[in-house]
């Protein structure tokens, strides 16, 4: 398998008897482009550029990332693969056993990295040993969101248990609010779906079901309940909502046309960057049951030619796990620093909120990884697993049948 070793950003090459700095480049894929993560990455923007960098931006929109992934597999394929690609969970392995990763560990040993990050965040950035790819947060996925005027004036507290919320639905309902703004997009679809999981079977159920992929776990009683769940809450969205980005139904609850959204704290990004305030104009609250549910976005490097672009894969690493950025970005994006050395007294009650859960979820065994955003498993059994979800969610299929289902998909998925 090729490797090389990256270029410091002190690497001279010698032109004409003397010495000269080579200039970092970046050629950057992602899919953050809705307003509060367009905002949250022009800060890494500014800063590779602060620090004498050149920054090629390739945004790549929809999908949840899917349509990135498309990019840059023609990008790898044709031999062009860009700089930096922005990649999480089980993905960076995938890319790493193609050979086309680079070993980016002297700059996580220089800047001391396994000292900063909780070792379950650590590990996915870790290839056989190796680091291969730099985290930029952790995202919290099993949130609620909410129109705080909207359920005073219709006397509603934040749920607490499914019953709570199919209860505040149904009120909602006969007062003409929609009560759970969604997007019909497959992985919106699997966001609610793992938190409904997570909250009627609890994070053991969770982690046997959508981790282990337990076959008895698959096909048991328990998920019988949690597809019931979804058959309820399939009612409680409006009849436009095929095919809407997750953001617009961030902006529906932020008007007051809905009164709930299921999505991860990057939907708070969307408020602040609206200018709403947590706590006055929208409220949070995790869904009904125990554990946290995490993403982590992250940045890989590519296998590039040339001291400019490596020097820029190294100047980005280090920048994208330093301080600054962490709390800055974080700031901005909704999330909270992957680093457990950011002071979080600038962040809001939501990221105070995530950051002890977090900590505590750590300590007990129930903080896991979302599989709906491609943290727990390999692409084939998460999209055997939502593919089965989105069916179920968008027919008349009983539950009895998306379990079986369920089963039989990922027996097959392998």
């Amino acid at each position: 398998m090729k490797r090389f070793a990256f270029a410091t950003v002190s690497t001279l090459a010698v032109v004409a008897g003397s010495s000269v700095v080579a200039e970092p480049q970046a050629e950057v894929l992602h899919w953050w482009t809705s307003g509060g993560e367009a905002k949250s990455v022009a800060v890494l923007q500014e800063e590779f550029a602060s620090n004498g960098g050149t920054w090629t931006d390739m945004p790549v929109a929809g999908g949840g990332g899917d349509a990135a992934m498309t990019a840059l597999r023609a990008r790898v394929l044709s031999g062009n693969a860009p700089t930096a690609v922005q990649l999480k969970g089980p993905a960076i392995q995938e890319w790493y056993e193609e050979g086309v990763l680079a070993d980016i560990s002297n700059v996580a040993e220089a800047e001391g990295w396994a000292d900063v990050l909780p070792a379950s965040i650590a590990g996915h950035m870790m290839c056989e040993g190796t680091w291969c790819a730099a985290p930029v947060n952790v995202h919290r996925i099993d949130w609620i969101w909410a129109n705080a005027d909207v359920l005073a004036a219709n006397d509603i507290e934040m749920p607490a248990t499914w019953e709570e919320f199919n209860a505040a639905a149904e009120k909602l309902q006969a007062a003409g609010v929609i009560p759970l703004a969604h997007g019909g997009q497959a992985w919106q679809d699997a966001t609610v779906f793992e938190a409904v999981v997570m909250g009627i079977g609890g994070p053991e159920f969770y982690q046997k079901a959508l981790v282990d992929l337990d076959p008895e776990a698959l096909t048991s009683d328990t998920m019988v309940q949690v597809f019931d769940q979804m058959r309820t809450m399939r009612g409680y969205v409006d009849e436009n909502f095929s095919g809407r980005d997750w953001n617009l139904a961030t902006a529906m609850v932020m008007n007051g046309e809905a009164a709930f959204q299921i999505m991860g704290d990057w939907a708070k990004g969307e408020f602040l960057a609206a200018g709403k305030k947590p706590g006055e104009d929208f409220l949070c609250a995790s869904t009904p049951g125990d554990g946290y549910l995490y993403n982590v976005d992250s940045f890989a490097m590519f296998e590039v030619e040339g001291d400019d672009n490596r020097a820029g894969q190294e100047l980005l690493a280090k920048l994208i796990v330093a301080p600054n950025f962490q709390e800055v970005f974080n700031l901005n994006k909704g999330s909270i620093p992957a680093r457990t050395d950011v002071a979080l007294d600038a962040f809001d009650i939501c990221a105070k909120i995530s950051a002890e859960d977090m900590g505590t979820t750590s300590a007990g065994g129930s903080l896991l990884p979302s599989y709906a955003h491609g943290m727990a498993l390999r692409g084939s059994q998460s999209g055997a697993i939502t593919d089965v979800v989105t069916a179920h969610f968008n027919s008349d299929m009983s539950s009895a049948d998306a379990v079986q289902q369920l089963a039989d998909a990922v027996a097959n998925s392998y």
